[in-house]
């Protein structure tokens, strides 16, 4: 399993670099591709992947992230509004073939998977964005192993016992303090690519930082669906890591965060 999960992890790596490199088409199919299958994995918790609430989020995803391409103004509220109402009108003329629950969760599945992902995309395309969407990562990533390491020394207080019970409070400010502690230094390694951000350094461990507190609540939040629908993992395109959700549970918080601080320091999306 250690094998399998690392060479998958390497792999994963390889691709995710040489998309993110690239750009432009390359990276935005990769992002639209991860929406759409992590929004089926998630549809499939509550059984609903194969109905049409969700055969309605799968086409909404394709058209929102049209709208995203074509650089649409407001195209997340708008996509939300459209899924919402298209997604009421199947539930009544339906009725009472599917639960308000299911038609809620269709609707909170769009925003949840395909919305939040569609921000790796909108990083990228920021000013200095190759070397921004590395703080999504350095974020989430980076806050996960550093609060490991922390707990397994010396966690000792529980967390969140009932949801989570292997994270302590230890552990979670280990985890907040590292990724700060990257962003920083990867501000000073790379300030001279981010002129956009001005105090490039302080810029990133705070972007960071924040990032890493807002990744806990994405993967706290994805383990919590997890137990309420009693499922292992969210899929098994991943060997060792389980589906996309699984992998990425955490950046589809951190990375509107990124994004959002980004412009708030400098960075500009094109046509801003």
């Amino acid at each position: 399993m250690f094998w399998t999960r690392l060479a998958s992890g390497v792999v994963l790596v390889a691709v995710a670099v040489i998309t993110i490199i690239a750009g432009g088409n390359i990276w935005f199919g990769l992002v639209a591709l991860l929406s759409l299958i992590g929004l089926r994995e998630l549809y499939k918790t509550m059984t609903i992947e194969k109905s049409i609430p969700a055969g309605i989020g799968y086409g909404m995803t394709l058209l929102y992230f049209g709208m995203l391409h074509q650089q649409v103004t407001g195209a997340a509220g708008m996509g939300a509004v459209l899924m919402l109402l298209a997604v009421c009108t199947v539930y009544v003329l339906t009725f009472p073939k599917y639960k308000a629950g299911q038609t809620a969760f269709a609707v909170f599945g769009f925003v949840y998977v395909p919305v939040l992902m569609s921000f790796l995309y909108q990083v990228r395309q920021l000013s200095d964005g190759l070397f921004i969407i590395p703080l999504v990562f350095l974020s989430a990533w980076g806050n996960d192993t550093c609060a490991y390491c922390v707990g397994m020394l010396i966690g000792k207080h529980k967390m969140t016992p009932k949801l989570s019970p292997k994270k302590s409070v230890e552990g979670l400010i280990g985890g907040l303090v590292g990724a700060a502690l990257l962003g920083m230094a990867y501000g000073a390694l790379c300030g001279s690519h981010l002129p956009s951000m001005g105090n490039a350094v302080l810029a990133c461990g705070i972007i960071c930082g924040v990032g890493a507190a807002i990744a806990v609540i994405g993967d706290l939040t994805a383990s919590a669906i997890k137990r309420d629908t009693g499922i292992k993992d969210y899929g098994k395109l991943i060997p060792g890591h389980g589906g996309v959700l699984d992998r990425f549970d955490s950046i589809l918080f951190t990375a509107p965060i990124v994004y959002y601080l980004a412009v708030y320091f400098g960075a500009a999306h094109p046509g801003i």
